[in-house]
């Protein structure tokens, strides 16, 4: 059986890959998931991955982290 488009999206939010919304929406739409805009459109849905995305975040990369004070 295949993943819905917003368990995808819940997926990939959890996986530390993805920064933000924007992101996210831009790895759905290239791993195929369609009607992307229209399935995470609604308030709650966005403010919920956005939320797992800012807290499970990870740079791969020494330039995407944030600089320490």
């Amino acid at each position: 059986m295949t993943q819905s488009t917003i368990e995808r999206a819940y997926q990939l939010a959890r996986s530390g890959r993805v920064r933000d919304l924007a992101m996210l929406k831009l790895r759905l739409k290239t791993d195929g998931c369609r009607a992307v805009d229209a399935l995470l459109a609604p308030r709650a849905i966005r403010a919920h991955l956005e939320a797992i995305c800012a807290a499970t975040f990870k740079p791969t990369d020494a330039a995407e982290a944030p600089p320490q004070t």
